[in-house]
């Protein structure tokens, strides 16, 4: 069991997508990632449904959280995500993390997955506003703004992002919630600054990272991000 502190940030926290790596040399960059300063490593699942893409079911999990010895934050881009909890759970994943736009009943489907042992996060969509989760806000251990339209790796960054940031840090600091920020698309030594500048707590980046020359020493300047 990962014990993840949520209160403070010294440092931004990094969380390499799994979708940009390279799986004809999965265990390689595994590898990488553990001798890494990387704090989780994301991994998107999806379904061809919720977005027009299909990523990779729980047979590669299993074997992804063999090798991974970072914290697994888990973003399901799907619909009915509260359907596969236990297999979330049965990869010791640190966070399970669901699209308000999936959920009809998304206070019961947070309440599951912190019953089931994990934190909760909640995922926005681009056009989605961050006033949709004043009433939950106190409930979830993390939000993630897509800052590109989920189902694709190696998009641009949404520049409006910036200002949902701001916008998400302040309710936030409003209703005393513990809820850390995190940002999924588009994510670059550029970017990653404004974004942390806004009040961005942790970044999911992959191609910057998967496609550096130098996926250690990337990690490293991500983490520098200010």
């Amino acid at each position: 069991m990962f014990v993840i502190e949520f209160c403070y940030i010294d440092m931004v926290k990094i969380s390499p997508s799994l979708l940009s790596a390279d799986f004809g040399n999965l265990k390689a960059d595994l590898d990488k990632i553990n001798r890494s300063a990387a704090d989780w490593l994301h991994i998107d699942i999806m379904d061809g449904v919720f977005v027009p893409n299909i990523s990779f079911g729980f047979p590669v999990l299993k074997y992804v959280a063999n090798l991974c010895e970072k914290p697994l934050d888990v973003h399901l881009m799907i619909v009915q995500p509260e359907k596969f909890i236990q297999e979330v759970k049965g990869i010791n994943a640190m966070m399970m993390n669901v699209h308000y736009e999936a959920c009809v009943h998304l206070h019961r489907v947070v309440q599951q997955i912190k019953d089931a042992g994990m934190k909760a996060g909640v995922t926005l969509n681009p056009a989605t506003p961050v006033n949709v989760l004043e009433d939950i806000i106190e409930e979830v251990d993390m939000v993630l703004l897509m800052s590109v339209n989920p189902g694709f790796g190696g998009q641009k960054f949404i520049p409006h992002t910036l200002e949902k940031v701001r916008k998400l840090k302040r309710l936030i600091e409003e209703t005393n919630s513990k809820a850390l920020i995190e940002v999924d698309g588009g994510v670059n030594i550029d970017t990653g600054s404004q974004l942390v500048k806004a009040g961005a707590d942790v970044l999911v980046a992959g191609n910057a990272v998967f496609k550096a020359d130098d996926m250690i020493d990337m990690i490293a300047r991500l983490k520098k991000c200010d």
